[in-house]
C-alpha cells in the first residue's frame, strides 16, 4: 500500500499541473494536448487514475448530508434520494457523471499514447501490455459506476473531437456492459497477479476480476458475475483478515482482504477522509452527527440465526446481547467503553466515567445536555479509534474499493440466483460469517451455519449477510436500487428517541430502555417500527419519500442543453 501511496503523491502532483484543463467539462473540452511518449511520463498520466475523488463510494457522495441508504441517519436532515426530490441539477449525481467522464478522459488519452508508434518505439512490448491494461481496467470501473446509476450512457473509447462531444447521444447500457466486459478481460490478460515490495504497488489481476463481478451482479449478469467471482477466488492469493472488529483501522491496513485500495494520508490531506468529528462521540469534541440507523441496527440476526422478532434470545433492553458478533462490532453498546468513556445516551446519565482517569465527567452524550447529541442514541464503531480523536485526528485507513469478503458473498447471490446451490456456496458465505464469530467454517456448532437450499430462503439469508458484513462501506445503497427494495426502504419514516423529558416519562421511567420494543422485521430484512410510534415511545425524524424514477438518476442539466441528442432519463 505505501507504493501505492507514491502514485498517489505524484499524480495529485501532476493533476495540480492540470487542474485548469481537469475543470473543464470533460465531454465539452479540447482534447488536443500533445501526450507524453516516455515510460515514465506515461506512468505519471496512468497515477492520475488513484486520485481518490474518482473512486467515491455511493454513500459518500452527499456529504452534506450522508447516507443514500438505510444504514445511517444524519440527525433529523435527509438527502433528496430519501425525500424523492432528486432533478437534473442535483449536484450529487452531477458530480458522479463528471468525475467519471474526466477519469474515462484520462485513459482514453492514456490509450491513445500508448498506442502510438512513438511510445511503442520507446517502451518494451511487455510493459506497454501492462500500461495499456491499467487504463483499460480504470475505464471499465468508471463506466460501471455510470451505467448503475445512469443506465444508458455517452459511450466514448478513444479522445472526442469538440463535434462529437456536442452531438454524441446516449449508448444502451447493455452495450457499454459488453464493453466494459471487454476492458476488464483484458487488464486480467496483462496485469500482474501481485507486485513484490519493491515494485510500485498498482492495480491487479484480482482487482479486475472482482469489479468484473460487481458490475455483471449489479447489473444482473449472474452468469458472468459467478465466473468472475470464482476467477478472484481461485487466484488463491486472498484471505478473510481473521478479525472483523479491527479489520477497518488504521493498523491493520494492507492487509490480506484487501483486493483494491487507496490510501489517506492526514498530513498531506490525500485521500477522501473519514468525517471525523461528525462520527465520533461529543464526549471526546465529535458531533455525533453521522449514526448507524435503527434499521441497520435491526438487521443482525441473534446468535442463534433467527431475525430478532423470532429468537427468544433477543432483548430489546439490551440488543446487542445474543447479536451477530458485527453488531457489536459495528455499533457501539451502551454501557461500554468507547473513545475513552462510557458512551451512555440515557437521558438520566447526567455523567459518566472518564475510563483513563478514573473520574466521573459530564456526559456531553446525552440530549439533555447535549440537544445535538446522536439523535437516535446509536454511534458509529466500525473502524473506529483513537486516532479519530484530537485537534488533528491521525486516523489513515484504507478506503476500500473492494474486499475478498465482498467478493465470497457475490459469489454466493450470482450462485444462488441461477439456481446452482452446491456446497461452495455455502462454504462462501460461511467463510464470512464463521470468521465474524472468529471460529473455523467447519466448526458449524459455534455459529450459526447457512444450510438452506431453497432459493428464496437462500436469497435473504445473503442479502442479508452482505448488510451485516458490509454495513456502512457505501454499497447498501446500490444494493437496495438493484433488489428494487429503496421503494420500500426509502419510504418509511427515519425514527429517533424521544427528546429527554418524553424519554424520561414514556421510555426510561417504565423500564423500557433502550428499544421499547421489538419491530416487525419482514420478508426483505425490513423493520416496521410502526407499532412503536403508535405507542408514542419513539419520535419520527424524517418522513422519507423515495419515488421511484430516483432507480436512475438524471443526466446533469447542462448536458442536455448543450446537446440536442443527450435524451433525459424518465421522471425529470
Amino acid at each position: 500500500m505505501k507504493k501505492i501511496f507514491y502514485i498517489i503523491i505524484v499524480g495529485l502532483l501532476f493533476l495540480a499541473s492540470c487542474e485548469n484543463s481537469l475543470d473543464l467539462y470533460p465531454l465539452s473540452q479540447a482534447t488536443s494536448e500533445t501526450w507524453y511518449s516516455s515510460e515514465t511520463e506515461i506512468q505519471l498520466a496512468l497515477n492520475d487514475q488513484y486520485d481518490p475523488s474518482f473512486w467515491t463510494q455511493d454513500e459518500d457522495l452527499d456529504k452534506g448530508n450522508a447516507y443514500l441508504s438505510d444504514d445511517g441517519i444524519f440527525r433529523n436532515i435527509a438527502t433528496p434520494i430519501k425525500l424523492g426530490t432528486v432533478t437534473s441539477q442535483w449536484a450529487t449525481s452531477t458530480n458522479l457523471w463528471q468525475k467519471c467522464y474526466a477519469a474515462i478522459a484520462l485513459a482514453n488519452r492514456a490509450l491513445l499514447a500508448l498506442n502510438s508508434n512513438e511510445t511503442k518505439a520507446q517502451i518494451p512490448e511487455a510493459t506497454l501490455d501492462k500500461y495499456i491494461a491499467e487504463a483499460r481496467f480504470f475505464r471499465a470501473a468508471q463506466y460501471s459506476k455510470l451505467i448503475w446509476h445512469f443506465g444508458d450512457a455517452v459511450y466514448l473509447d478513444h479522445v472526442a473531437t469538440i463535434d462529437e462531444a456536442f452531438t454524441i447521444g446516449r449508448t444502451d447500457k447493455n452495450v457499454i456492459l459488453q464493453k466494459i466486459y471487454e476492458d476488464f478481460d483484458a487488464a486480467v490478460s496483462a496485469l500482474p497477479l501481485s507486485y513484490s515490495a519493491s515494485e510500485v504497488k498498482r492495480v491487479t489481476k484480482g482487482a479486475a476480476y472482482a469489479l468484473k463481478a460487481r458490475v455483471a451482479l449489479y447489473m444482473g449478469d449472474f452468469a458472468t458475475a459467478a465466473q468472475a467471482a470464482k476467477a478472484c477466488i481461485d487466484l488463491g492469493i486472498y484471505q478473510l483478515y481473521p478479525d472483523y472488529s479491527t479489520l477497518f483501522l488504521s493498523a491493520t491496513k494492507d492487509n490480506i482482504e484487501e483486493i483494491f485500495a487507496l490510501p489517506i494520508s492526514v498530513a498531506l490531506s490525500i485521500g477522501n477522509h473519514p468525517d471525523y468529528r461528525n462520527i465520533i462521540t461529543r464526549n471526546v469534541s465529535g458531533y455525533g452527527a453521522f449514526d448507524p440507523d435503527w434499521n441497520l441496527m435491526n438487521c443482525y440476526l441473534c446468535t442463534d440465526g433467527l431475525p430478532i422478532d423470532e429468537s427468544p434470545l433477543y432483548d430489546p433492553k439490551n440488543p446487542w446481547k445474543n447479536r451477530d458478533p458485527r453488531c457489536k462490532a459495528t455499533i457501539v453498546e451502551i454501557g461500554t467503553e468507547h473513545l475513552g468513556y462510557i458512551y451512555d445516551p440515557n437521558p438520566y446519565a447526567m455523567t459518566v466515567l472518564e475510563v483513563a482517569t478514573g473520574k466521573m465527567v459530564e456526559n456531553q452524550d446525552n440530549r439533555a445536555i447535549k440537544q445535538q447529541a446522536s439523535y437516535n442514541g446509536l454511534v458509529t464503531k466500525k473502524g473506529v479509534d483513537m486516532t479519530y480523536v484530537g485537534v488533528s485526528p491521525t486516523s489513515e485507513p484504507d478506503q476500500v474499493i473492494i474486499r475478498y469478503a465482498d467478493v465470497l458473498i457475490m459469489y454466493a447471490e450470482a450462485k444462488t440466483e441461477l439456481g446452482q446451490i452446491d456446497q461452495s456456496v455455502f462454504d462462501a458465505v460461511n467463510s464470512v460469517r464463521a470468521r465474524a464469530y472468529k471460529v473455523p467454517l467447519a466448526a458449524t456448532t459455534l455459529y450459526p451455519a447457512i444450510t438452506s437450499t431453497d432459493q428464496t430462503k437462500l436469497r435473504l439469508a445473503i442479502r442479508l449477510e452482505r448488510r451485516m458484513e458490509l454495513a456502512m462501506e457505501g454499497l447498501r445503497y446500490m444494493d437496495i436500487v438493484r433488489w428494487r427494495l429503496a421503494s420500500k426502504v426509502l419510504t418509511r419514516p427515519i425514527y429517533g428517541l424521544l427528546d429527554p423529558a418524553i424519554l424520561k416519562a414514556k421510555v426510561v421511567d417504565k423500564g423500557l430502555w433502550f428499544f421499547p420494543g421489538i419491530p416487525d422485521i419482514d420478508e426483505d430484512g425490513v423493520s416496521d417500527f410502526s407499532a412503536m410510534e403508535a405507542a408514542g415511545t419513539i419520535k419520527k425524524l424524517v418522513v422519507c419519500n423515495w419515488n421511484d424514477r430516483q432507480y436512475l438518476w438524471p443526466i446533469p442539466t447542462a448536458e442536455i442543453q448543450i446537446n440536442h441528442n443527450m435524451k433525459q432519463n424518465p421522471g425529470y
